[in-house]
């Protein structure tokens, strides 16, 4: 049983996502930001890493780091990658983002044999919170963002995101609620009590 806060220096999300991958599996994270992650993988997981990534400045990060990237809008098709090209494409957090969450999911499974897709879950009692007692759009740890200047566009819950997997026909070979709190009752009621979730998926 995977047990979040190991490793203090990392998202809980991404360091059950690090326990999937094996020695010299081929990893292709899509908005992997500075490589950072990619690097531990690397390093630390003897992983075969990929990253693909939008901005200009956190691809010369990737680049300082040694890391492969490509930079593209992963909202963009991906054909030049192959069905079944990579063991694990990872999504961490950036799937709300997207405007076409449905279309980039297929894609995602098309091209990894599984997929880690980290979901934040908009749902949590916090959000509703403050959603019932202050009337305004949550903002979270997660979600810190005003509403006028958030980047995200699709925000869903851990429901939701469920509901779509099996809407798609994907296989949900595991699922791991993050907990900021009260981890039994996350694990319980996820909808309820996670901040987030991931997903490994396969088609």
């Amino acid at each position: 049983m995977f047990k979040a806060h190991r490793d203090l220096n990392m998202r809980p999300d991404l360091e059950f996502i690090s326990s999937l991958v094996k020695p010299g599996d081929r990893i292709l994270d899509l908005g992997c930001g500075d490589g950072s992650f990619l690097c531990h993988l690397r390093d630390d997981r003897k992983a075969d890493v990929l990253g693909i990534e939008i901005d200009p400045a956190a691809v010369g990060r990737c680049i300082a780091n040694g890391i492969p990237v490509v930079q593209r809008d992963f909202s963009d098709p991906m054909d030049f990658l192959a069905d079944k090209s990579f063991d694990l494409v990872i999504l961490s957090q950036t799937l709300q983002e997207n405007k076409a969450p449905d279309q980039l999911l297929k894609e995602i499974v098309r091209i990894g044999k599984l997929a880690a897709v980290s979901v934040i879950n908009f749902a949590h009692f916090s959000c509703r919170f403050q959603l019932m007692f202050r009337g305004e759009m949550p903002r979270t740890p997660q979600i810190p963002y005003h509403w006028y200047d958030t980047p995200n566009i699709h925000l869903s819950t851990i429901d939701d995101f469920r509901k779509l997997c099996h809407q798609l026909e994907f296989d949900i070979v595991e699922e791991v609620p993050i907990p900021a709190r009260f981890p039994r009752l996350s694990k319980l009621y996820p909808n309820f009590f996670a901040v987030g979730g991931v997903f490994v998926l396969k088609s």
